[in-house]
């Protein structure tokens, strides 16, 4: 009788492993991240940052969830909106209905974003076009002051490691080193090349979190160079680097130990 009732708690496991993967890429969550700085301005401290990357708008990831997606981050009431790349599957067909969604997203100080390899290898001029569309702020090696109550910060970004050329300079440049900074990359192993200690934090997607890992402990295929660089917080030196787990998938429709995540940061001045 024991091996019968061991066979069915086996038999059950492997069901759950089975469909558990289908299930999870819709349990997008919130992750709520504290980040304190001393550069950071008092006119700033206790304001939100939303970040969310890897929406992969296509085929394993519909406009309409494109636009759930979107109303999860607006019920945040974010101060400020940071999107990370790959918003769309690599076709030219996704670009119009799927980043057209991201104009519904409101924050008081902005949206900015960058591209991912996914909308070079599409169309990367369209891709902006639609960005620009959208209201959505695009930071590929730009950089913009964001200010607020008589402080500032510096939100920047550079292109995609993959399929674009990268400069820091246009967000370092008229920084000083007492100025808070904030850096998007799509790829998170720029971080290993980055010769400024200006960026106080550096935020990054293009990994999934793995995507389909054993258990949360290994992911097989990672996206990176570097192991470190898979999910979370990441101490790279000279900056603090959040490498975001993403919103959809690219390859198979399934998600395995790497939650989908909205993260939203709490600012604080340290």
């Amino acid at each position: 009788m024991r091996w019968r009732k061991s066979a069915v708690i086996v038999g059950i496991l492997g069901l759950l492993c089975l469909t558990y993967p289908l299930v999870e890429p819709y349990l997008i969550g919130v992750n709520d991240v504290d980040f304190a700085d001393g550069d950071l301005p008092g006119s700033f401290d206790g304001k939100t940052v939303v970040f969310a990357a890897d929406f992969h708008c296509g085929p394993l990831f519909s406009v309409e969830r494109t636009g759930d997606v979107v109303r999860m981050i607006n019920s945040l009431k974010p101060d400020l909106i940071l999107l990370g790349g790959d918003y769309i599957f690599d076709d030219v067909n996704y670009i119009k209905p799927c980043i057209g969604e991201l104009k519904n997203l409101k924050a008081p100080l902005g949206v900015y974003g960058v591209l991912g390899n996914h909308e070079h290898w599409a169309d990367a001029e369209s891709s902006r076009q639609a960005l620009s569309e959208a209201g959505v702020t695009l930071l590929d090696n730009r950089a913009e002051w964001v200010e607020l109550g008589g402080g500032r910060i510096r939100v920047g970004g550079v292109g995609d490691m993959w399929t674009d050329v990268q400069d820091i300079a246009p967000t370092v440049e008229d920084a000083a080193a007492g100025d808070f900074a904030i850096l998007l990359s799509h790829n998170p192993d720029y971080a290993e090349g980055l010769k400024t200690d200006k960026v106080d934090l550096m935020l990054s997607g293009h990994t999934h979190g793995g995507q389909v890992t054993v258990f949360g402990l290994w992911a097989p295929v990672k996206s990176t160079a570097y192991g470190k660089y898979v999910s979370g917080m990441v101490d790279a030196g000279g900056t603090k680097v959040f490498v975001t787990k993403g919103i959809g998938m690219a390859g198979l429709p399934i998600r395995f130990f790497a939650r989908p995540e909205i993260v939203r940061f709490h600012l604080h001045k340290e």
